[in-house]
């Protein structure tokens, strides 16, 4: 309990974990789309305080934000919005950080012997962009080769879904996806490409609203060509009506 207390203090007081300081300017960090690990940098702390705590310290901490901006809290549209901000990072778009909401993976026997690459396009999935915090949204497309087991397709989404929900470089988030595949599948035979819109390009600094960014991981069989390119030739073929 002592312990929490003073972690709490702590993060009231803003003096909370504060990140190494390094020779490059932190605009340019940023700019330069820097990617330092497959694991997302989270604290060993991260989960010490419960999600109702957290909302509570986080709407304190916006509510800060929205006044140094010169917003008026009083006003009926903005009073509720730290609220809202806070829970919605909490419960929604960073839901992905906490080890509890990764989803069970249930694996079934492949009684239809079904030997042929499996694919799954057109994943809708919304991250976040760990440099500004404002969105990444797009499309991922998943294929894996059987092992002798399957896994239900919504379970594939699920596992796009919950490690998009965290800041994100495009980069891990493709291969913590592809990782996270295969160990649940038990195979080494896995793909995925995404493609995606950043709002950091579009919203801000280069303004490009039109560029999209694709990333791919390839293993096991994916990684001969010819297999690659059957994949890559199904992504072409057009969505069923």
């Amino acid at each position: 309990m002592k312990q929490n207390e003073t972690l709490l203090k702590s993060l009231l007081n803003g003096n909370g974990h504060k990140p190494n300081v390094h020779n490059h300017s932190h605009d340019e960090l940023g700019d330069e789309h820097i990617l330092t690990a497959l694991n997302t940098p989270i604290r060993e702390d991260a989960f010490q305080l419960d999600d109702d705590l957290k909302i509570e310290l986080i709407e304190k901490h916006f509510e800060q934000i929205m006044h140094v901006l010169g917003l008026d809290l009083t006003d009926d549209s903005l009073k509720g919005t730290p609220h809202r901000v806070a829970k919605m990072y909490v419960k929604e778009i960073f839901g992905g950080l906490n080890p509890e909401n990764k989803p069970a993976m249930t694996l079934f026997d492949n009684h239809y012997q079904y030997s042929q690459m499996l694919v799954e396009k057109n994943i809708t999935f919304y991250s976040t962009c760990e440099h500004h915090f404002v969105p990444i949204f797009g499309k991922a497309h998943i294929a894996y080769f059987s092992s002798g087991k399957v896994i239900g397709l919504s379970k594939l989404n699920r596992i796009v879904q919950y490690f998009s929900k965290r800041p994100q470089v495009q980069e891990r988030l493709t291969n913590q996806i592809g990782e996270e595949l295969k160990k649940a599948l038990g195979t080494e035979d896995v793909a995925v490409v995404m493609d995606a819109y950043h709002l950091c390009v579009a919203s801000r600094g280069v303004q490009d609203t039109n560029s999209s960014t694709v990333t791919a991981f390839f293993s096991g069989k994916f990684q001969n060509e010819s297999v690659k390119a059957e994949f890559l030739k199904y992504l072409e073929m057009k969505t069923a009506n």
